[in-house]
């Protein structure tokens, strides 16, 4: 499903009225007409509802404008606040404004705090307010007037339809820029925004459907599609019944480089998680003082016990026999719990510059090569690396707080610049490719926030890579699945408490449940209401 950033949908809207020649007004009809339909069937107001319509000086306050007179024509009492000085409006806003004069709406100017504050009381005695004040084309922090507007807003605990975007937030990033509004049901137009699908946008869009405004395919397609929100449908094909004579030789070979003194765990959860993904073999190499607990541990894998330093991990000698191990297996797991003992940093360097199989790379293996980069350009294959926003800021050498504020483009520079699958994992994870495109996962919930989740995740992709789908594609449903496991299980067991093992259990079943066309949850947020032309 195509996701947008402010810049493409602008373009399209450019195209639209100078090169198709269909008005802008028409545009503004088409979307605003959708919108007051969605107001009404999502909300069911009375016939006697009260809505006040409060207005920018831009093309977002012209959609409410016309959102007024229809709902004004369903018989809802409306009164429309222009915070502007209405001599200031102009183009296609100024002629919706003036139709709304002309039918005789209550129209009220406010264009600062004092003549704010004499209609502001509006706001307490109305049933629902209309957010049409700022719109999409926000790169600026919310200051002064729109501030207080804003604020009396959401102080007002009135339920709110935001036009487009709610006010103050980044359409690209989702950032809240300085004061937003909170929004209980959002109707977009053209196609969803970044910024309504990341967090923290997310959380204050609502409900968010989105508006066919009458853009032509022509013109669409002739923009780039540089962003995807996850849908089964990118991956199921993959997930198709297989021929009954199978056997696991013809499911891939997975080999599992990880652990360390204390971190079993993490070797046992990455290599479960490729079972689960369908691995036919998963051999997992462990330091050797290891090796026996991991073959109680595990009895579906086999165990590979390599050379280790006296502190139990994985030292410098263990290359050539990783290198070896590499024979005939299909793909690599590299890095749950391997330590950052100097001499395992070392080895996971050497072993990503000279693998030749499609590699992910998770947790130690990150912190490798957030020290020296350098053996990613040195490797002959593509590689996944899932880092969480703090190995991401390690690896792109900037602070935490760079990376989430501006997730999307951290993503897709680092996969640029290194030709790698970046999984930026979080609150809606990234999956972003080296030849621009990024996915955004809908799926998964705070039941992730749990030991070893990752580690199962980097088995999940390990295992598709194993069975050779394309890496591209391994990356973007293990991510999916992984979340939609979590999904599943909140549905009986909450958000706390899930363990990381848990989610191997019904893995297998979702699998087949997409691989069948059917949808597994009882719910399916963002996919009901995300894409609903009206």
């Amino acid at each position: 499903m195509r996701v947008v950033g402010s810049s493409e949908m602008k373009e399209m809207d450019r195209m639209t009225i100078e090169e198709m020649e269909i008005p802008g007004s028409v545009l503004m009809e088409n979307a605003a007409r959708g919108a007051a339909r969605v107001f009404l069937d999502h909300f069911a107001p009375g016939p006697d509802s009260r809505v006040v319509v409060l207005c920018g000086p831009g093309n977002n306050g012209g959609d409410g404008y016309v959102v007024a007179r229809y709902l004004h024509q369903a018989g809802l009492d409306v009164t429309v606040i222009v915070l502007s000085e209405a001599r200031k409006i102009t183009g296609d806003a100024l002629l919706n404004l003036n139709i709304i004069r002309r039918i005789g709406l209550d129209i009220l100017e406010a264009p600062g705090p004092d003549k704010w504050k004499k209609s502001s009381s509006l706001l307490s005695t109305c049933d629902f307010i209309v957010d049409a004040i700022l719109g999409t084309g926000l790169n600026a922090p919310v200051r002064g007037f729109y501030q207080r507007v804003i604020e009396e807003v959401n102080n007002s605990k009135k339920t709110v339809l935001s036009i487009d975007i709610p006010s103050g937030l980044n359409a690209d990033s989702g950032q809240i820029m300085g004061v937003a509004v909170r929004a209980g049901l959002t109707v977009t137009f053209g196609f969803p925004k970044l910024g309504q699908i990341l967090f923290p946008g997310a959380e204050l869009v609502g409900r968010l459907v989105r508006i066919d405004i009458g853009i032509p395919h022509t013109v669409s397609r002739r923009i780039p599609g540089k962003y995807r929100l996850t849908e089964p449908e990118d991956f199921s094909d993959l997930l198709a019944h297989e021929k009954q004579d199978i056997h696991k030789g013809n499911r891939g070979h997975l080999l599992v480089i990880a652990g360390s003194v204390g971190k079993t765990g993490a070797a046992t959860l990455t290599s479960l998680g490729a079972l689960r993904a369908g691995a036919g073999l998963v051999t997992l190499g462990i330091p050797k003082t290891l090796n026996a607990i991991l073959e109680q541990k595990l009895t579906e894998a086999m165990t590979a016990p390599l050379p280790d330093t006296v502190d139990g991990t994985l030292s410098l000698q263990a290359e050539k026999d990783v290198l070896k191990l590499m024979e005939g297996k299909t793909a690599v797991a590299l890095g749950p719990g391997l330590s950052t003992h100097p001499e395992t940093t070392d080895l996971v360097r050497r072993i990503v510059s000279r693998c030749p199989l499609p590699m992910v790379v998770d947790a130690d293996g990150l912190n490798a090569l957030s020290e020296d980069i350098s053996p990613l350009r040195l490797c002959s294959t593509r590689v996944i690396l899932t880092p969480h926003p703090g190995e991401m800021a390690r690896l792109a050498g900037v602070k935490n707080i760079e990376v989430q504020s501006d997730r999307v483009g951290t993503a897709s520079r680092f996969s640029g610049e290194h030709g790698c699958i970046l999984v930026l994992k979080g609150a809606r994870t990234l999956i972003a490719q080296p030849e621009g495109e990024t996915y955004i996962n809908p799926t998964g919930n705070p039941a992730l926030s749990s030991g070893g989740s990752g580690d199962v995740l980097t088995g999940l992709m390990g295992g598709f890579l194993a069975r050779g789908w394309p890496i591209a594609k391994a990356a973007v449903a293990a991510v999916y699945l992984h979340g939609l496991a979590a999904d599943l299980l909140a549905e009986t067991m909450g958000q706390a408490g899930v363990l990381a093992g848990e989610l191997l259990d019904v893995i297998p079943s979702l699998m087949a449940s997409l691989g069948r066309g059917e949808w597994p949850l009882e719910a399916a947020p963002l996919r009901d209401d995300l894409y609903q032309p009206l």
